[in-house]
């Protein structure tokens, strides 16, 4: 299952070589909310892994950004006792453009058929 959410970049973390073939990489983003008149920041922090450490290069701190990633939990057992970890796994990062145009747009219309196939059946 695939998510995204969409907030401003504010942290990129140096590549780490996990082990001979496998490396990893953090990066944050801010999220923020107005819930009931209050102003709500969360601060979330993905990996990337393998070819995708580079992901974050593409972006400067402070761009908009949107985040497609997957949940992924890992369960290992040490010392006798079950530990969990959790890893908002991305996969995809896109720059969000907002310019005051684009929101003042109407929606483009798309018909469900294209022009060929849409028939005009009304009765007058």
């Amino acid at each position: 299952m695939s998510f995204e959410i969409t907030g401003k970049f504010i942290a990129k973390y140096d590549i780490v070589q996990r082990t001979e073939s496998f490396k990893t990489r953090e990066f944050v983003i801010e999220k923020t909310e107005d819930i009931g008149g209050r102003t709500i920041n969360n601060y979330v922090k993905f990996q990337c892994t393998q070819d995708r450490t580079a992901m974050p290069d593409r972006f400067n701190i402070g761009d908009e950004v949107k985040v497609l990633f997957n949940i992924k939990g890992t369960k290992w057992v040490k010392d006798g006792r079950e530990n969990y970890i959790t890893n908002l796994d991305a996969w995809r990062m896109e720059h969000i453009k907002l310019s005051q145009e684009d929101a003042n747009m109407p929606p483009a219309f798309i018909p469900d058929a294209p022009p060929s196939e849409i028939v005009d059946d009304l009765p007058f």
